[in-house]
């Protein structure tokens, strides 16, 4: 591992433990060459990810961009860090299980609002607001209404409702 204070290539692991959620592998490290001490965190990959983004472009999967944007509808909501890390891990697994490689940003997409929805109804709301674009404010009345509603009514409102993506 590189240290990221001097480039140096010979770090050594001075403490290595799993997470709380036994998800990732934490190492405590330190450069001989300048005794900087750094952190790392090490974690399964099934398979290598790409992001279909609809300009058609291709991207690796990135989960830290999900995280930040996941902390970004959850700004200022008492939720768990803890929780929010194990909504994360299961949309990565999810995302590995479900797909050959390839996924496209909705699919992450609408599973981010399927996990935000159980966790958080402001943070739904918020992230829905961005990832569907809302230009009035009906849409986010429409959308407060569609969570106030019964399973089986939401799916006859969804399929009723004008697509504005």
């Amino acid at each position: 591992m590189r240290c990221p204070y001097c480039g140096s290539l010979e770090t050594q692991v001075k403490d290595s433990r799993p997470t709380d959620d036994a998800s990732s592998i934490r190492r405590r490290r330190v450069c001989p060459d300048c005794a900087g001490r750094f952190t790392t965190f090490e974690r399964v990959q099934l398979r290598e990810l790409t992001v279909v983004k609809k300009s058609g472009r291709r991207v690796s999967f990135d989960r830290d961009k999900l995280m930040r944007s996941l902390e970004v509808a959850l700004r200022k909501r008492a939720v768990e860090p803890a929780r929010v890390e194990r909504m994360v891990n299961g949309i990565v697994r999810q995302l590995e299980s479900q797909s050959d490689g390839d996924i496209t940003t909705d699919h992450i997409g609408e599973l981010v609002m399927e996990g935000l929805k159980a966790l958080d109804g402001v943070a739904y709301v918020r992230f829905a607001s961005v990832y569907r674009n809302f230009r009035e404010a009906r849409d986010f009345n429409q959308l407060i209404d569609e969570l106030e509603l019964e399973p089986e009514d939401r799916a006859r409102v969804k399929s009723k409702a004008p697509d504005r993506l």
